[in-house]
């Protein structure tokens, strides 16, 4: 029983940590705080259109990079809907970015089998990721109407709760 026990502590605990990084990746990021947000295109999920980071100038864009596998992106997934929902009509943009390696299949599935969805791009070459400097998921970037990166947040996060609400409402003012 206690052989069986340790090796489901050990599973959770890769489980957890599959989805981190170290301190050293946390320094190593391109994209930094106060800073011009790095250029990237992306690919819509719905309509299979381009979507360049500069033509969202003029809303508060929130970027985050996802995957379906990825137990602390699907915890983070209800909260975001729900962001999204309040923030309809504003000036204000999700561009949440799926690293599946299945790309647009694995996500439209985990999005019918779980009754979720959300604002989905995908990074063919990695590119996105790359000029962010993303080292695991999830990890999200809130750029203002600007172009600034203002916020990086490592690992998942209550994005309908009152403070997020207000934060991204000062933003957009």
């Amino acid at each position: 029983m206690l052989r069986i026990l340790c090796v489901i502590a050990a599973c959770m605990l890769l489980a957890l940590t599959a989805c981190t990084k170290t301190e050293s990746d946390k320094k190593n990021s391109v994209a930094r705080e106060k800073s011009p947000a790095p250029e990237i295109s992306v690919i819509s999920v719905a309509d299979g259109a381009p979507t360049k980071l500069s033509a969202l100038k003029g809303k508060v864009v929130l970027l985050n990079f996802w995957a379906t596998w990825c137990p602390p992106c699907r915890e983070e997934i209800p909260s975001m809907m729900k962001l999204n929902s309040a923030m309809a009509g504003k000036p204000f943009q999700m561009v949440a970015v799926s690293i599946d390696e299945g790309g647009k299949q694995d996500v439209e599935s985990f999005f019918k089998t779980n009754g979720f969805n959300l604002p989905t791009y995908l990074d063919p070459n990695g590119n996105a990721a790359k000029a962010y400097g993303v080292t695991g998921v999830p990890e999200s970037f809130v750029i203002d109407k600007n172009g600034v990166l203002v916020k990086k947040v490592i690992g998942g996060l209550d994005w309908d709760s009152a403070e997020v609400i207000s934060f991204f409402e000062e933003l957009m003012k």
